[in-house]
């Protein structure tokens, strides 16, 4: 009878007890095993009379929950034990298995560096959303209609049109400084340190996306002559004292007069290499005079107040002070490329 043999694997299970992993292992599949016991069992049960199965489905039922509890607290003394046993056997005057100390990754220890420089200056930090719409990414900053940073063919656009124009990935973090133009009134002096992308072909000198750090200072009375003490003192500092500095005139929508600034190439010390292409210079900024329509569209008197603003590539900047030739590098997360700064770490 089928109460019978539930009485009887009752007893057993109670009386089962073992603190070997093998004999628990056989009890296991002997009883909750997809052809042990309790499967052949509810097999039976299926056949019994409706009368009988009111009485043993409770009894059924009590006995699977009794062997599941019963193998549930077996087997977690079983661990418990297996796992002091392996910790007595360790040898405890071993030395200790030390943990692998990570890098700074090397385009944020040059950013870093950079902001800690221009701290020094009075320099704050500001940033700003990467998605920008085309009034804080192009047309407050005096980029006209027509202008080729406008084609699709070098910015990543995300929506043509709609109420606030044009919504694409931001080129330059330019767009910061609209921003706290709009937001208050001078003098401000911050940097703007971010990502920014552009719709370019990617190779060993160019990117989609890579960094930039801008700078801005307006006040009254700031001249190009502040401009280029600023600039000189931060080249300097970070590429040492003796490196050559050279401005060329050059055009950006949002300054007037502008320049691009030159080093003295610090893989070569100005002989000639492929880095600088054989010229001895690496040019490395542009900046200029802020054009007086980009103050009089961020709401600030042109006639009052005048500034200065720069721009310049993280990955350049880094290419030169750790001799980088590939910028793809520093994306590509090749342990063995990262692991060269752990010197650098600070």
């Amino acid at each position: 009878m089928l109460q019978d043999q539930i009485t009887q694997y009752t007893a057993e299970v109670n009386a089962f007890d073992t603190h070997n992993a093998d004999e628990l292992e056989q009890f296991r599949i002997k009883f909750l095993g997809t052809k042990g016991i309790i499967k052949d069992i509810f097999d039976q049960f299926k056949a019994v009379s409706p009368e009988e199965k009111r009485v043993l489905g409770k009894v059924l039922n009590e006995f699977k929950q009794l062997t599941e509890a019963k193998y549930q607290a077996l087997n977690e003394t079983v661990e418990s034990e297996q796992g002091l046993a392996g910790h007595v056997q360790l040898d405890l005057t071993l030395p200790g298995e030390g943990f692998e100390v990570g890098a700074r990754h090397p385009l944020a220890l040059v950013r870093r560096e950079i902001i800690e420089i221009f701290n020094k200056l009075g320099f704050s930090v500001a940033e700003g959303p990467e998605i920008e719409d085309d009034w804080h990414n192009f047309s407050a900053l005096n980029f006209p209609e027509e202008h080729p940073a406008r084609d699709m063919q070098d910015t990543f656009f995300i929506k043509k049109g709609g109420e606030k124009g044009d919504i694409a990935l931001r080129t330059h973090t330019s767009s910061v400084q609209v921003r706290m133009m709009e937001a208050g009134q001078p003098p401000f002096r911050a940097l703007m340190p971010g990502r920014v992308y552009r719709n370019e072909a990617i190779s060993a000198r160019a990117h989609c996306f890579f960094h930039q750090v801008e700078g801005l200072y307006v006040d009254e009375k700031v001249s190009f002559a502040d401009l280029k003490q600023t600039l000189f003192y931060f080249v300097q500092e970070l590429y040492g004292e003796g490196t050559k500095v050279r401005f060329r005139p050059s055009y950006f929508p949002f300054t007037e007069p502008s320049a691009e600034m030159d080093i003295s190439c610090t893989i070569c010390k100005g002989e000639g290499c492929q880095m600088c292409k054989y010229s001895g210079w690496v040019e490395i900024l542009g900046c200029g005079m802020v054009d007086p329509n980009v103050l009089e569209n961020c709401g600030i008197d042109s006639k009052k107040y005048s500034g200065f603003a720069f721009g310049m590539g993280i990955e350049r900047i880094a290419n030169l002070k750790f001799e980088i030739k590939d910028l793809r590098l520093f994306s590509e997360n090749d342990v063995r490329f990262l692991k060269q700064y752990k010197s650098a770490l600070i």
